[in-house]
């Protein structure tokens, strides 16, 4: 028996029309008679496919995981990949070469600090006998206060916010929903199924795409800014999302 005609079967033994699936799933009546009739074409991808036949099988109460393998299995399982993937640096690590002295700048900057030496002696001297000839006649001059000196201690500089280097999304489900994270080159992550009343967070050390398959139904959090719900119920989205930064469509 295939697939649509295990869900179909399922529906009829419980009960339900197309149009109350339909609602209890929030899932288009069209895109309901395609899965029913094997055809998957209007879900708009293996990874909502397997979202929609998972939704329904729940609905009418059939096995989903094992209508999820038989779909694999003619289509193809999602690859995995491996966690240090996921989590590798987001920007490379360059090492610098190492450099010969530059004996140049070196001898500049003896030659620098021989000149300071030299205007601060002639400086010291000068002072030092305008201070004689003042003591010889009996006067005192007091030298004038810059403004600036007379100025309070200026106000510290305030240390720019710091930004989290990693991309933190929390999802609370209303309503089931399915989730799938790609890398931006289209690289398959991690892929998960929330259930209604649930919540789950996510960590990632790089941008990311996440496709959602019931946006109407969830609450969407991501770098500690809630976003609420990013699209209508049984419509698809995918968003782009980054280390430290708000989403981006």
């Amino acid at each position: 028996m295939s697939i649509g005609d295990a869900l179909a079967d399922a529906r009829r033994q419980a009960g339900l029309t197309i149009t109350q699936v339909s609602q209890r799933t929030c899932i288009r009546e069209t895109i309901i008679r395609g899965i029913e009739h094997d055809d998957f074409s209007a879900c708009g991808g293996h990874f909502y496919a397997r979202g929609h036949i998972r939704s329904v099988a729940r609905a009418v109460g059939a096995d989903d995981e094992e209508l999820i393998r038989e779909y694999d299995a003619a289509h193809g399982a999602p690859q995995a990949i491996r966690a240090a993937d996921v989590f590798e640096p987001a920007t490379p690590i360059k090492i610098k070469d190492r450099r010969r002295p530059n004996w140049s700048l070196a001898m500049v900057l003896v030659l620098a600090v021989v000149a300071g030496y030299g205007i601060y002696r002639v400086v010291d001297s000068t002072t030092a006998h305008s201070a004689r000839a003042q003591a010889s006649s009996g006067r005192v001059v007091t030298p004038p206060t810059h403004p600036a000196a007379a100025s309070s201690k200026p106000a510290a500089t305030p240390s720019p916010p710091t930004v989290n280097p990693n991309v933190v999304i929390s999802l609370t489900a209303i309503q089931d929903c399915w989730v799938e994270f790609t890398k931006p080159d289209g690289r398959f992550l991690v892929q998960a199924y929330v259930i209604g009343g649930s919540s789950k967070t996510w960590t990632f050390a790089r941008a990311v795409r996440m496709d959602i398959g019931n946006p109407g139904g969830i609450v969407l959090t991501v770098n500690g800014k809630k976003l609420g719900s990013p699209g209508a119920a049984g419509q698809p989205v995918t968003l782009s999302l980054g280390p430290g930064k708000p989403v981006t469509s």
